[in-house]
C-alpha cells in the first residue's frame, strides 16, 4: 500500500475532472529539453507500482472495450502533448518512476508500430480512492484522428454518458465490470475540437472557458457538440458566439456549420438573426435611400466620404457580388430631377437678388451659405449621380435630361461667372462620356446637347482651367472633339466655325479642338474632292 502522507496523496475535489494525455511525438525545442533526472520520490514510486500499464498488443481489444464506427465528427489537434489540468507524472511502461520532463517508453497498446511517443499518464491526486473504486475515473476514451494521431483521456463515465447522447450508447453502464473500461472513436477530423468538446462536459462554467478559447475554437467545438449530441455544449457555444463580434472568416465558418448541422430554433434564433435578414429588404431600394441621404446632406466632408463609399459598393470592380440590373432607375432619376430643380432655384434666386440691387431695394441678410457653395453642392451631386448611372449603364436618359435644361441655359449668360462655370462642369462629364463611347445616345439627343451647352463650355473653359476640382482639361479637350465628330457633318461645320472664332480671339481661354477640326476638314473637303475627281 502506498504511503498516504498528506504531501503524497490528497483528497479528490468534489467535482469530477477529465484527464488526457497525448502519445504524439513531441519535437525537441528549447522549452522541452530534458532536465537532469532527480531522485524519484517514494510517493511517485509507490503510485507507479500500484498501476502499471498493461502490456497489450494495439490490435488486441480490451476486455471492456467499446469501439465506435468511423463517425461524422470533426477537428485537428496540435502534435504537442496534451496535459490534463492538475498534476502530471511521467510513468514508464514498467511502472517505475521516471524523471519529470524525460519521456519513457510507452505501453505497447498506446504506441503504434514505428511511432515514437512520450507517454504521460494523468495521475489523480485522489489515487487511493480511485484504487478502491471511488473518484469516478472509470473510463479511458481513445480518440484517433484521420491523420493517425490520437489522444487518451481518463474520464468519469457517468458525466460522459449523461452529457452526450452519442456516448450514452457506447459507454458501458455502471456495474458492467471493474475499472479499465475503454471506448475508442476512430476517424476524427478535428481531434483538437473533439477533445475540447469532451473537456467542456466537465467544466462548471462553460461560457468562461469559451471566452478564453475565442470564437474560432468555439465554432469548431459547436460543430463537434452537434455531431455527438452534446446539448449543453451546443447551447453554451451558441450563447457565447451570439454575444461577441466575428470577423469575416469566422462568419463564413459559422455559416458552413449551420449549413451542415441542424440546431433547435429556440437556441439558434439569435445567431441566425445575425447571419440572415429575417425580413429581407432589397439592397437596390436601400441604395436609392443612401443616395438620397447623401444628396440632401449638409456636411460637405461627410458627403464626399459617403459618395466614395457608395461609389465603391456599386463599382463594377467591387469585391461585393451584386446585380445592379434591377436597380430602381426611376428613383435615381427622380433624385436627379430634384437636384436640377434646386439648381434652377439657385440661379433664379441669384438673378432676383441682382435685379433688386439694381432697383435700389434693400436686400435681406440671408443666413444661408454663400451662393457659390450651394451651387457647387448641387453640381457635385449631379456629377456623382451621372457617374453612378454611367457605371450601371443607365446614363442615356441623363444626357437627354441635361440637354433639355433650356431655363438653365438661358440664365447661364446672365449669372456670375464665379459660379456659372459649375454648370459647364456637368457638361464636361457628359462630353467626356460621349467621346469615350461610354454612352450611346440617338443623334437628335447629341445634337440638342451641343446646341445648348457647347457655347457655355467655350465661355467657361478658362474658369475650368483655373478651378479644375479634379477635372483634367486635356482629357476634356480630346473627348469634346471626339463627341463633336459624332454629329452630322453640317452641324459639325457650324460648331467648328463657332469654336474657330472663339479660339482666335481668346486663345488658351478656349478649348483646343485643332485635332478634331483637322479630322472634320479632311472628311468634309479633302476626301470629297478626291471622290469628285474619280
Amino acid at each position: 500500500m502506498a504511503d498516504s502522507t498528506p504531501h503524497a496523496i490528497r483528497r479528490a475535489a468534489a467535482r469530477p475532472r477529465g484527464w488526457c494525455c497525448s502519445f504524439a511525438g513531441v519535437p525537441e525545442s528549447p522549452d522541452r529539453r530534458a532536465l537532469p533526472a532527480p531522485s524519484p520520490s517514494p510517493a511517485s514510486a509507490s503510485v507507479g507500482a500500484q498501476k502499471p500499464p498493461p502490456p497489450k498488443s494495439p490490435l488486441a481489444p480490451a476486455s471492456h472495450s467499446h469501439s465506435s464506427p468511423s463517425s461524422r465528427l470533426a477537428g485537428l489537434i496540435s502534435p504537442r502533448r496534451i496535459l490534463s489540468p492538475g498534476r502530471v507524472s511521467p510513468i514508464d511502461s514498467e511502472g517505475s518512476p521516471a524523471a519529470a520532463g524525460t519521456p519513457a517508453p510507452a505501453a505497447e497498446d498506446d504506441v503504434e508500430e514505428g511511432q515514437q511517443a512520450a507517454p504521460f499518464v494523468a495521475v489523480r491526486e485522489d489515487a487511493e480512492e480511485e484504487e478502491e473504486g471511488g473518484g469516478g475515473l472509470d473510463l479511458r476514451l481513445c480518440l484517433r484522428g484521420r491523420d493517425g494521431r490520437r489522444v487518451l483521456m481518463d474520464l468519469d463515465s457517468a458525466v460522459l454518458r449523461g452529457s452526450s447522447a452519442f456516448f450514452a450508447g457506447m459507454v458501458p453502464p455502471p456495474g458492467s465490470g471493474a475499472g479499465g473500461n475503454r471506448v475508442e472513436v476512430d476517424g476524427v477530423d478535428n481531434l483538437d475540437a473533439f477533445k475540447e468538446a469532451v473537456e467542456l462536459m466537465f467544466e462548471a462554467d462553460a461560457l468562461r472557458w469559451l471566452a478564453r478559447a475565442g470564437v474560432a475554437r468555439a465554432i469548431a467545438v459547436l460543430e463537434v457538440s452537434s455531431s455527438i449530441m452534446f446539448d449543453r455544449g451546443i447551447e453554451s457555444c451558441l450563447k457565447y458566439i451570439e454575444a461577441v463580434p466575428w470577423n469575416e472568416n469566422e462568419e463564413e465558418k459559422l455559416k458552413h456549420v449551420f449549413a451542415r448541422c441542424t440546431f433547435d430554433e429556440s437556441v439558434s434564433k439569435d445567431v441566425l438573426a445575425r447571419l440572415q435578414q429575417q425580413c429581407r429588404s432589397s439592397s437596390k431600394d436601400l441604395t436609392v435611400q443612401l443616395v438620397e441621404s447623401i444628396t440632401s446632406g449638409t456636411n460637405n466632408g461627410a458627403r464626399k466620404e459617403m459618395q466614395s463609399l457608395v461609389t465603391g459598393l456599386l463599382s463594377k470592380s467591387s469585391v461585393y457580388d451584386k446585380d445592379l440590373s434591377g436597380l430602381n432607375k426611376g428613383s435615381l432619376y427622380q433624385i436627379c430631377r430634384s437636384c436640377l430643380s434646386s439648381l434652377v432655384d439657385l440661379f433664379v434666386e441669384d438673378l432676383e437678388s441682382v435685379e433688386d440691387a439694381g432697383q435700389g431695394q434693400a436686400k435681406t441678410v440671408s443666413e444661408r451659405k454663400p451662393m457659390i457653395e450651394r451651387v457647387s453642392k448641387q453640381t457635385e451631386n449631379l456629377n456623382w449621380l451621372f457617374d453612378i448611372l454611367v457605371n450601371i449603364d443607365m446614363a442615356e436618359q441623363f444626357v437627354e435630361l441635361w440637354a433639355k435644361q433650356d431655363e438653365l441655359i438661358r440664365m447661364h449668360e446672365q449669372a456670375s461667372p464665379m459660379f456659372r462655370y459649375e454648370l459647364s462642369r456637368i457638361s464636361a462629364s457628359v462630353f467626356i462620356a460621349l467621346g469615350r463611347g461610354l454612352i450611346q445616345c440617338p443623334s437628335d439627343t447629341r445634337s440638342m446637347l451641343f446646341n445648348g451647352w457647347f457655347r457655355p463650355m467655350l465661355m467657361d473653359f478658362g474658369w475650368l482651367q483655373r478651378c479644375p476640382k479634379g477635372l483634367d482639361v486635356r482629357i476634356l479637350e480630346e473627348n469634346l472633339g471626339q463627341a463633336l465628330l459624332t454629329l452630322p457633318l453640317q452641324q459639325q461645320q457650324s460648331l467648328f466655325e463657332e469654336w474657330f472664332r472663339c479660339f482666335a480671339s481668346r486663345g488658351t481661354e478656349c478649348p483646343n479642338l485643332s485635332r478634331a477640326f483637322q479630322v472634320w476638314w479632311r472628311r468634309s473637303f479633302v476626301r470629297s474632292s478626291l471622290e469628285v475627281r474619280r
